[in-house]
C-alpha cells in the first residue's frame, strides 16, 4: 500500500508540473528548494557534510546548500517537464565544452564512455546527445514502487535512450561492452559507489569510493573514458545546461588490471575534483559518498571485512 501511493503522488506531481506555467512551475520548484532548505532535514544536513569537505575552504556552506537545493528541484522541475520539450528547446538550451571529444570517435565507429557525476542535469544532457544523432546506452537502478521504475525507464526509453537494467551479476556489463564495440555513447554515473568492488579513491582530499566499471569497460573495450561534468548556467526557466568532456583518461601501461582500474578511477575522482572546487552547488549528492561517513558495518562488508 505505501508503494502504491508513493507512485500516486509521484504520478499526479509529474502530471501537475507538466500542466502548470512554466514559470509558475520553476517558482514552485524554487520555494519548495528553499523550503527544505529551511527545515534543514536529513537530506539538506547530508548535503552540507558533503559539501564541506569539497568547497573551497573559507566557504559558507550553508549558503552554498542553499543554492544545492535549488540545484537539485530544478533538476526535477526540468526532468517532468522534458518529455514536452521540442528539440529547439531541448538542444538550444544546452551549451557544450569540448564536443569534438565525443563526436570524433563515434564518427570513426567507436564507442564513447562518459563517467558522469550527479551533477547538473543528466537527464537533459542524455537526450541532447540522442537528439544530435549520438546513439546512447545507459544503465538504470531498480526503484521501488516497481511502476515507479518502470516510469522512469519510459521516460527515458521516450527521451531516445537505451536502458540497461542495472542487475547483480554480469549481463550489464557484457550488455555495455557490446553496445560500445557497437559504436554507442555510454554515460555512467561514476561518483559514488558503495558495493564489493568500491574503488578507494581521494576525492577532494577525502576518501570516498568511487566504481570500477567505467575504468573496467574502457581497458576492455579500448574505447576512451572521459570525464563529464554538467552544470547549470543562469536563471530558471531561461538557464541552460553546461556539458564538459574532459580530456580522456589514459590506460596506464605496464600495470596489472586492478592497479590501472585504480589509477584510472583516481584520474576520474581528479577530473570531479577540479569541477567541484568551481560548481560545488550543482553536485546533487544527499547521500553519504566519504568513507569516514560511512557506517563501520556497511563499509567493512564492502571490503570484504
Amino acid at each position: 500500500m505505501a508503494d502504491r501511493v508513493s507512485y500516486l503522488v509521484f504520478a499526479a506531481g509529474w502530471r501537475l508540473v507538466r500542466l502548470l506555467p512554466e514559470r509558475v512551475a520553476y517558482a514552485l520548484f524554487r520555494v519548495g528548494a528553499d523550503l527544505a532548505w529551511r527545515r534543514r532535514g536529513k537530506g539538506v544536513r547530508r548535503l552540507e557534510a558533503n559539501l564541506s569537505r569539497v568547497a573551497p575552504a573559507g566557504t559558507d556552506v550553508r549558503a552554498l546548500s542553499r543554492e544545492g537545493m535549488r540545484s537539485y528541484l530544478r533538476y526535477w522541475c526540468d526532468a517532468f517537464r522534458l518529455p514536452d520539450w521540442d528539440r529547439e528547446r531541448l538542444v538550444g538550451s544546452i551549451r557544450v565544452e569540448h564536443e569534438e571529444r565525443m563526436r570524433d570517435p563515434l564518427a570513426d565507429g567507436r564507442g564513447v564512455i562518459a563517467a558522469l557525476m550527479h551533477m547538473g542535469n543528466w537527464d537533459h544532457a542524455g537526450a541532447w546527445a540522442c537528439a544530435t544523432g549520438a546513439p546512447v546506452t545507459t544503465v538504470a537502478e531498480r526503484l521501488r514502487p516497481e511502476r515507479l521504475f518502470e516510469r522512469f525507464l519510459a521516460f527515458r526509453v521516450g527521451l531516445g535512450m537505451r536502458i540497461v537494467p542495472l542487475s547483480g551479476g554480469g549481463e550489464t556489463f557484457r550488455a555495455l561492452v557490446a553496445d560500445l564495440r557497437a559504436g554507442r555513447l555510454v554515460p555512467l554515473l561514476a561518483d559514488r559507489d558503495l558495493s564489493a568492488s568500491g574503488v578507494p579513491v581521494q576525492l577532494a582530499g577525502a576518501e570516498a569510493l568511487m566504481p570500477a566499471g567505467p575504468a573496467a569497460l574502457a581497458v576492455l573495450t579500448g574505447a576512451p573514458l572521459h570525464p563529464v561534468t554538467i552544470r547549470y548556467e543562469g536563471r530558471e526557466p531561461h538557464h541552460r545546461t553546461v556539458i564538459t568532456f574532459h580530456e580522456p583518461v589514459p590506460v596506464p601501461p605496464g600495470l596489472r588490471r586492478g592497479e590501472q582500474l585504480a589509477t584510472m578511477t583516481q584520474d576520474l575522482a581528479d577530473a570531479f575534483t577540479a569541477s567541484l572546487r568551481e560548481h560545488a552547488h550543482d553536485w546533487h549528492m544527499l547521500q553519504r559518498v566519504f568513507v569516514d561517513d560511512l557506517d563501520p558495518a556497511r563499509l567493512a562488508s564492502t571490503r570484504g571485512g
